[in-house]
């Protein structure tokens, strides 16, 4: 008899879990059901890149050159998939005008190297939208421009 009398038990806890939660689910009168419109576009941050070659001495052609070829060759056509921020022609604009041409040239190939590292969450902070944030000016010589920001640091604005 003790065996039937836990069986009858375990049915009313089931029964009473059933109802308490089918009531706690259940649809309010308030929110009816409509129809959802759902996009499942990506959305879009893409910059709009001018093409210009406009410049004032020879170096700064040079440097428009390379961007302009990035963009076109790289960055057009790969979309907005950088992993980093401030983006990798950006960063390269940044290093250039902080050092000169060849330093910003070689800063820009290391930071193409490290975009391809599988270890990156160990080595830099994400910004609000998940991108590792990398700037330039922590590359620079001057150790008061540095700015150490550990790993699990989350950047709010820059």
């Amino acid at each position: 008899m003790p065996d039937h009398y836990l069986t009858h038990i375990e049915l009313l806890i089931i029964l009473v879990l059933v109802t308490f939660t089918e009531q706690s689910f259940c649809q309010l009168e308030s929110l009816k059901w409509t129809k959802q419109e759902i996009s499942y576009a990506k959305p879009d941050s893409y910059e709009e890149h001018h093409y210009s070659f406009h410049a004032d001495d020879t170096g700064e052609f040079i440097k428009k050159s390379f961007i302009n070829a990035y963009w076109f060759f790289i960055s057009d056509v790969d979309g907005d998939n950088c992993l980093f921020r401030p983006s990798c022609s950006t960063f390269f604009i940044d290093a250039t005008e902080e050092t000169n041409i060849f330093q910003g040239t070689l800063m820009f190939s290391d930071r193409l190297m490290r975009d391809f590292n599988p270890f990156k969450n160990y080595h830099y902070p994400k910004d609000k939208s998940g991108h590792y944030y990398d700037p330039s000016i922590n590359y620079s010589l001057s150790s008061q421009k540095i700015k150490y920001l550990p790993p699990t640091f989350i950047v709010e604005d820059e």
